[in-house]
């Protein structure tokens, strides 16, 4: 049994609209003994959204702690803990992070350092994981404009969150005016733009057993932000970062982690680059779990804008999933419906996705 806090907000920015409201799409993947806390202002949509898995088949839990402070956590101490992020990747020094240290050092320690995109870099040299051409900075006061720059390349803060704060630059006038951009005390590399043909998403489970391979995905992106994910996918590149997730697991990582993978072509094959580590659940984590619990072998999830503002102004009865056919469509993130967001995972072959995808926009 577990108690699942899966609030995202000591691991991203406060400028992402309604991010407060994404602690409810961890439900589809509890069990009814678990507990998951679930902020307050999700309470309106609680009726539909379970009314929704009863129809599907979808077994979650009813036992809701309606806050998520991390406090709570520590009033059930016979539960194993489900965090999205273990630590806080905005502020060091925060009392989320030092109740992390406190709870499990070792996990703590190993989402510190691979959270940050140059120690990843450090560490896949070491390991021999394959990655792009990428320089590394303290700040900006070490970096040389006459040295071999690989242009086109992107700007990246070594911590970053849904692609916040990265810039593609063509030149090196580009590169000076986005390094203008960045504070002067923030660690940042510089990085070879890939021509890739797809991203892939490599997520990884530490069980009891070890640490195992999860579930591969492609990555639906709009510029550098995930919106989305399709699966399956023929690339299975995890010989290329399994040296990590290894040694990750050895460090004391638990629960899912994931990897972003570039695909590019070298002599007509394809050549597997990883990109970055993110040492937590992801937004592919939540439809992978929901595909596994109902067996589904094919699948994409997509975000989708709404006028509407409430699940129960708008009915999908006639499209949920069916076991019987294969096909149909989950809620997965439901609580950013109080925005005009939902995340759909759209389930069944290609051209029945296509199809859902048509309905969904049009009802939407």
């Amino acid at each position: 049994m577990k108690i699942f806090n899966h609030d995202i907000m000591n691991c991203t920015h406060e400028q992402v609209q309604g991010n407060y409201l994404y602690s409810g799409r961890v439900l589809g993947l509890t069990e009814p003994k678990d507990v998951i806390q679930l902020h307050p202002e999700l309470k309106s949509e609680w009726r539909a959204i379970t009314e929704h898995y009863r129809r599907i088949g979808l077994p979650h839990t009813q036992q809701v702690v309606w806050d998520v402070s991390l406090n709570r956590i520590a009033e059930h101490p016979e539960l194993e803990r489900s965090v999205f992020y273990f630590g806080d990747a905005v502020n060091h020094e925060s009392s989320y992070a030092e109740q992390f240290r406190q709870l499990d050092q070792n996990w703590y320690g190993v989402v510190d350092y691979v959270n940050s995109k140059n120690n990843f870099m450090e560490l896949a040299h070491t390991l021999g994981v394959t990655v792009p051409t990428t320089l590394c900075f303290n700040n900006k006061s070490f970096i040389d404009l006459d040295a071999d720059i690989p242009y086109p390349c992107y700007l990246k803060p070594s911590i970053s969150v849904d692609g916040m704060g990265i810039v593609r630059c063509e030149d090196e006038p580009q590169l000076v005016s986005a390094l203008q951009g960045l504070p002067d005390y923030m660690p940042f590399q510089i990085q070879e733009e890939v021509q890739a043909i797809s991203f892939l998403n490599l997520q990884y489970e530490v069980t009891s057993a070890g640490v195992k391979p999860l579930a591969a995905s492609e990555q639906i992106l709009d510029g550098c932000t995930h919106s989305g994910n399709r699966y399956p996918t023929i690339h299975q590149p995890w010989d290329v970062v399994d040296p990590m997730a290894q040694w990750m697991a050895q460090q004391g990582m638990k629960d899912i982690f994931a990897f972003d993978v570039a695909v590019a072509e070298k002599e007509g094959e394809p050549c597997y680059l990883a990109i970055e580590c993110n040492p937590r659940f992801n937004g592919a984590s939540y439809p992978t779990g929901i595909a596994h619990k109902l067996n589904i072998s094919s699948w994409t999830s997509e975000t989708f804008i709404t006028s509407a503002r409430s699940l129960h102004q708008i009915d999908l009865r006639d499209m949920e999933y069916d076991d019987q056919s294969q096909q149909g469509i989950v809620i997965v993130n439901w609580g950013s419906i109080l925005i005009g967001k939902l995340v759909i995972l759209l389930a069944g072959t290609p051209e029945q996705q296509d199809r859902l995808r048509e309905q969904l926009k049009q009802l939407l």
